[in-house]
């Protein structure tokens, strides 16, 4: 007896030889003491012969035998080598003491199988006395179909000639057992479906006989993903796997006949996405915060690091930095919100990214806010020193002079690379009436500041490709206005033909 390991199961590997055929077998025990013994068949191509066997069970806590169909070196259904049926009576005496060494019986068994597996379990099934069947796709005209389809297989079991005869035979064991009524009270799992190529000749042709076991289900999958026999099981493996949890429980499902598999893959989602997007925790609508302090890239020391800005229809803005959260702080009701960290910040540089949220729970995009902590930095104004409007303390712009501030431009960032060429700005000035923007000297446009004291200019004109520096400054009421704020940023690929802004 040897050990392998399984992914999320111990299984042990062995042979039974006490039969006329070796019979190698995997098994693992069962879980939180279920009485109950799942054994599977394996299918064509199966990996080493042995099915289901890739961890798809991990989760089933009855005790699993998987049973390998290699007998002198080739398939056999798990019934005859060259018509010699000692393979079967190998089989069933491994199933059997498993069985009693667990100490159940027929009635605390599951026989599991799909395609070839599933025509062994059907057949084990019905002439040992089984409680429950689970046969995916079987093939129930075995001998025509081993000699049709896999001829090697064929030769295996009906002998080198594959004589009409020994066909015939394998043809009829299945039907045989279903019209005597073998097993009455067996719990019967059919899968199949029409687009199945096996379906009409190795299924249809045996509902009939089926149906007659008052415990008979059939699950028919009509599903626009099966486009063949390999496909059958793939689509059902959810439903299956349902089936099989309730079965290793005790509990058998009485399913009759369930059509299924009616998906839409090209259905029209407009209407849930739209729905999703208007009810998305991150909304447009609510503006992303503005940080007037610190200014970017800015060299800070490492205690009283104030960040202010605004974030007008919001009831709190969020903190974070590296995935972590590190606070929120309260908007005021002219928009305004200030936050300074508790504990010094540690030397180096920092990035926090920061999101509005309004009183409904709904997020803003986020910004990020870029500056290093030294320890030969200059200690940061006071929360005073640099207000932003002249009746009140406000929240800071950082080094910027008493009286109008220079606007807070949002977009572009500072040395963006900008691919294309549209480029808009958007930005604050609280105070300011207008934002005008200039470069080399020569005036570009302006445009009018909200009430909140958002704004947002589009040029309407195509940016030469190459660097670029606007300068952007705000004008109050009387004319008055304000230090610029420089914004150097890049366009890139912009056409040819493109002339440079403002000219």
């Amino acid at each position: 007896m040897s050990r392998a390991s399984a992914k999320g199961r111990h299984v042990v590997q062995g042979i039974d030889a006490s039969g006329g055929y070796p019979v190698e077998y995997r098994f693992a025990h069962a879980r939180s003491g279920n009485r109950h013994l799942t054994v599977v068949f394996a299918n064509i191509y199966a990996p080493d012969d042995y099915g289901w066997a890739t961890g798809v069970f991990d989760g089933l806590r009855s005790n699993i035998l998987w049973i390998r169909d290699r007998f002198d070196g080739g398939n056999t259904y798990y019934l005859c080598r060259e018509m010699n049926f000692t393979v079967e009576r190998s089989v069933i005496g491994l199933i059997s003491k498993v069985m009693k060494s667990l100490g159940l019986t027929p009635g605390d068994v599951t026989l599991w199988g799909s395609s070839k597996g599933g025509s062994a379990a059907l057949y084990f099934g019905l002439r040992y006395g089984f409680r429950n069947i689970v046969a995916s796709v079987p093939q129930l005209r075995i001998g025509t179909f081993v000699r049709e389809v896999y001829p090697d297989t064929g030769r295996h079991m009906l002998g080198e000639a594959m004589p009409d005869d020994n066909v015939r035979v394998l043809d009829a064991i299945l039907p045989d057992l279903l019209m005597s009524g073998a097993n009455p009270d067996a719990h019967i799992y059919v899968v199949s479906s029409p687009q199945d190529e096996q379906y009409k000749d190795q299924v249809e042709p045996f509902l009939g006989l089926l149906q007659r076991y008052k415990n008979f289900n059939f699950i028919f999958s009509e599903s626009p993903f099966i486009t063949g026999h390999g496909k059958v099981t793939q689509r059902n493996t959810p439903p299956l796997l349902g089936i099989a949890y309730l079965l290793v429980e005790g509990i058998a499902p009485r399913l009759g006949l369930a059509r299924h598999g009616y998906e839409e893959p090209d259905a029209d989602k407009s209407g849930i996405e739209a729905y999703l997007r208007s009810t998305s925790v991150v909304q447009d609508s609510l503006a992303a915060p503005v940080v007037t302090m610190p200014t970017t890239q800015s060299l800070l020391p490492a205690a009283g690091v104030r960040l202010a800005g605004w974030a007008p229809g919001a009831v709190r803005v969020s903190f974070w930095e590296t995935g972590t959260y590190l606070a929120s702080a309260p908007v005021g009701a002219d928009g305004g919100w200030t936050w300074e960290q508790e504990k010094p910040w540690s030397t180096g540089e920092h990035v926090v990214r920061l999101f509005a949220v309004d009183a409904n729970g709904y997020q803003s995009q986020r910004t990020d806010v870029q500056f290093t902590v030294s320890e030969h930095a200059a200690v940061q104004p006071g929360p005073g020193a640099h207000a932003l409007h002249a009746d009140g303390p406000g929240y800071a712009a950082q080094g910027m002079p008493s009286g109008l501030q220079a606007p807070a431009v949002q977009m572009p960032k500072a040395y963006q690379q900008v691919l294309g060429t549209k480029v808009g700005f958007t930005g604050a000035a609280r105070g300011a009436a207008q934002v005008g923007f200039r470069e080399n000297g020569v005036f570009l446009g302006a445009c009018a500041v909200a009430p909140e004291g958002r704004w947002s200019w589009d040029p309407g004109w195509l940016w030469a490709e190459g660097m670029h520096t606007v300068e952007v400054f705000a004008v109050d009421a009387a004319g008055r206005e304000s230090p610029a704020a420089a914004v150097p940023f890049t366009v890139m690929n912009a056409p040819a033909g493109a002339a440079p802004a403002g000219y």
